[in-house]
């Protein structure tokens, strides 16, 4: 499982997605595939035998939780929680002081908050690999999660479309536009007017999908997007932080469910994703999220391998 682009990753921070090249991402992709067949046949993979990763969350969590802490365990390691009210950066200590303390007891750190600044800084003053969990802006650990769910559903990646549905200025919708340019999938994404993704990151990605022969389109029209589509993907409308929100929300995004007529634009055998918790009857009908072409739980399932071969590529001594 060791290669030359897997050890150019020993020792990084995972912060976006856009940061890793084409060939970087497929290395965590086949670390992810080898591990979760060694899972499925009992092999035991202790590849981070006495190493410890610190969990800092401000956001609450259950699939980013469960996979990075069973994930530590299955590795050989351990894992520790640390919510806000437990460290005393809830306290009023800073995030640098935090992440010097930290770097001195741990071998890793994975933080899910809401400003991406808060990433960024813990990672500048750290002297251990900073792991995104999450921030308002970008969600690189799932996406990585959903690129192996595609590729293992549809046996490649780059030429592929695929569509995000909904809130375009969300962290799901900017990573996956990061992922799919970096990959070669085409990536639409159709929102309401006034929920586009940030113009820097759609700019990035869409220069780097042009580099990579792959299109990255904005449009209002749900349609549009979907039509001829290998992947359909949607998120919440409601991000944490969003609920005062709800109502204006609800609103806005009527005719941005994704229902049955709406994926039967879609290819034949298309797929349905969804990053989870769902919001069932709002940006999703239960017939699209429990009927055939989903794979949401396949996909849930998948950040338990995808964030295990973040941690070995990052965290592994000598790799």
């Amino acid at each position: 499982m060791t290669n030359k682009t897997a050890s150019t990753l020993q020792g990084r921070n995972f912060l976006t997605i856009a940061e890793f090249t084409e060939e970087e991402l497929k290395s965590f992709l086949h670390t992810a595939v080898a591990l979760k067949s060694m899972q499925k046949q009992g092999i035991t993979h202790h590849f981070l035998e006495g190493q410890t990763l610190a969990m800092i969350f401000e956001k609450a969590s259950t699939r980013t939780r469960v996979a990075f802490e069973v994930g530590m365990y299955q590795l050989g390691g351990s894992a520790l929680y640390l919510s806000s009210k437990d460290i005393q950066i809830g306290r009023g200590e800073t995030i640098a002081d935090t992440a010097k303390v930290l770097s001195r007891f741990v071998d890793g750190i994975m933080i899910r908050t809401f400003g991406h600044e808060v990433v960024e800084e813990l990672a500048a003053n750290a002297d251990v690999p900073v792991i995104n969990g999450l921030t308002n802006t970008h969600h690189p650990t799932q996406v990585l999660a959903d690129l192996l769910t595609i590729f293992e559903h549809k046996g490649s990646l780059a030429g592929l479309k695929a569509c995000f549905v909904g809130d375009g200025y969300n962290n799901m919708a900017h990573s996956l536009l990061e992922g799919a340019a970096a990959v070669g999938m085409n990536m639409t994404v159709a929102s309401p007017k006034g929920y586009e993704p940030d113009q820097a990151v759609f700019n990035a990605a869409k220069a780097r999908g042009a580099e990579n022969n792959c299109a990255v389109a904005l449009t209002h029209s749900p349609q549009e997007a979907v039509e001829d589509c290998d992947v359909v993907i949607t998120d919440t409308w409601l991000s944490m932080g969003d609920e005062d929100e709800k109502e204006q929300r609800l609103h806005d995004f009527q005719g941005f469910q994704v229902d049955d007529a709406l994926t039967a634009l879609a290819k034949p055998d298309h797929i349905f994703m969804h990053c989870l918790p769902a919001h069932r009857g709002e940006e999703v009908t239960e017939s699209v999220i429990d009927g055939v072409h989903s794979v949401v739980f396949d996909e849930a399932e998948n950040r338990l391998h995808a964030h295990k071969a973040i941690l070995k590529c990052l965290m592994e001594k000598n790799a």
